[in-house]
């Protein structure tokens, strides 16, 4: 996109963050829990935080964590099932929102997504009020909070929606991107998990300054094909598009534990985040799988993989726990411990959108 001159137009991207969303819909439907510190999940021994209000978050509580974990933190917590036909329900509410001002949606799971408003179906010139009139009338119709990020990238887009959450919104310009990452922890880098951060800081790496001190060549010897995105985002540079009903090939998540795991309840605590990372992606974006591939890395840094191909593409969050059931089993007891657990799905394929449920709105 070029401007008169002949020069480039930055694009105007904004990343849309629905405010703790799955405990925010169940506070929204159930005035009782309003105020209360909520996580939705489940309390049993194996259970994992999926989502916590802000009123639980005070008190450390946050998704991914052990629900033991945060009952010790919070004894008053109230845990509440998950009700992902309802989120899903919702989600496509926002959806519609969205689509009153742009085609060029990218969702990333049930609660947020790209938007390229460079070019935009109500002609608005300034980004920031796109951004401000989509979260007026997410409130407006499903009562919900959404938080934004406008920059000229994705990167910076979605750097900018934590910056003034709960309920705000925050601008990157192309003036000030690159100071904003020099200055950013690199563990607070959007595509930076701890067991990269953990590698960069034993490389020197602190900060997007130390970052952009490296060379392709070393980022690319040290870190693969994602040296070209690290070289990039270390100069407020992302070129990636905001990609629109797009079928990815295969979609996954990791994650390196704190300490190696050795029996199969931790290990499946463990994966349940990242079961329901992987699920929201797919619910978002209407995508069934066929396959599941469980990634298993020991103490020894061997790794082994184990899949399952079902006849027809998975239907609910409960058909996929199933099967890394049956993957994650047999593993177990392991002879030496496991420090890496993943899950990717592949032989994607989009579903059939189901009719919107009707629901009834809380507002």
């Amino acid at each position: 996109m070029t401007n008169e001159e002949g020069s480039e137009r930055p694009r105007k991207i904004v990343h849309i963050d629905m405010d703790a969303f799955y405990a925010s819909v169940e506070q929204r439907d159930n005035p009782e829990l309003r105020g209360l510190p909520v996580a939705v999940g489940y309390p049993a021994a194996r259970g994992v935080v999926a989502a916590a209000s802000y009123e639980a978050r005070k008190f450390g509580v946050h998704s991914a964590m052990p629900s033991v974990t945060a009952q010790r933190k919070c004894p008053d917590l109230i845990f509440v099932r998950p009700r992902f036909d309802v989120y899903k329900a919702v989600s496509l509410q926002i959806r519609t929102i969205f689509a009153e001002y742009t085609p060029m949606i990218e969702p990333l799971s049930l609660d947020e997504a790209y938007l390229d408003v460079t070019e935009n179906v109500k002609g608005m010139e300034i980004a920031t009020e796109i951004a401000a009139e989509i979260r007026a009338k997410i409130k407006q119709v499903t009562g919900l909070k959404a938080s934004a990020g406008i920059s000229y990238n994705k990167f910076l887009a979605k750097m900018a929606s934590d910056l003034n959450k709960p309920n705000g919104q925050a601008v990157i310009t192309p003036k000030n991107g690159p100071a904003f990452v020099e200055a950013l922890p690199v563990k607070k880098f959007h595509g930076v998990g701890p067991a990269t951060a953990e590698k960069m800081h034993r490389l020197g790496i602190e900060t997007g300054a130390d970052l952009k001190e490296k060379t392709l060549e070393f980022l690319v010897e040290h870190f693969g094909k994602s040296g070209p995105y690290f070289h990039g985002i270390a100069r407020g540079i992302d070129n990636r598009q905001v990609k629109p009903d797009r079928v990815r090939k295969s979609v996954g998540a990791e994650d390196t534990f704190s300490e190696d795991i050795h029996s199969f309840e931790p290990a499946r605590q463990g994966l349940q985040p990242l079961i329901e990372k992987v699920w929201g992606y797919c619910e978002a974006n209407e995508i069934g799988a066929k396959t599941v591939t469980l990634k298993v890395k020991y103490a020894d840094f061997s790794q082994i993989t184990r899949s399952k191909t079902v006849a027809a593409s998975l239907q609910t969050v409960g058909d996929l726990e199933e099967v890394v059931g049956l993957l994650l089993a047999p593993i177990f007891p392991p002879r030496r411990g496991v420090r890496l657990l993943g899950i990717t799905l592949s032989s994607l394929e989009r579903r059939a959108p189901a009719a919107e449920p009707q629901l009834r709105l809380a507002l």
